[in-house]
């Protein structure tokens, strides 16, 4: 899975309609939310650090759960350096996830095995975990 970077509002205008996952890398307002949605109709889950989350408000927080779009909690390692305007999920994350619950491991052996093992957030990992069959 392919993570859009949005290191600026301004970036708003340039997604493209198929995106699932989103970093943002900035404060987003009541606005930002709805224009990205808005733009976005398949989104999945929004990422951002968790100062950012918490300063979200309430009715941004309610608009999400009703469309079901996730909010993550976490950073995008290294996302400011780098030029390119997604980071991808290999998939051999999702390989090794399909693998542990095929040897019976419960979603939860399953974060705590793919966190000592990758640099994604939990809740990243978390949300990989629940979509994975």
């Amino acid at each position: 899975m392919k993570i859009r970077i949005l290191s600026s509002k301004e970036e708003i205008d340039t997604l493209h309609q198929n995106e699932e996952m989103i970093h943002l890398a900035f404060r987003p307002s009541n606005t930002d939310i709805f224009s990205i949605i808005s733009k976005c109709p398949k989104l999945k889950a929004i990422h951002m650090p968790t100062s950012y989350k918490k300063t979200l408000s309430k009715s941004s927080l309610m608009f999400l759960e009703m469309q079901n779009i996730k909010t993550l909690e976490g950073d995008v390692w290294g996302h400011r350096e780098v030029i390119e305007e997604y980071s991808e999920i290999s998939q051999n994350v999702y390989d090794k996830i399909q693998e542990y619950k095929e040897k019976g491991m419960s979603d939860e052996e399953v974060l705590k095995q793919m966190r000592s093992e990758t640099s994604l957030s939990s809740d990243i990992l978390s949300f990989l975990i629940r979509r994975t069959k």
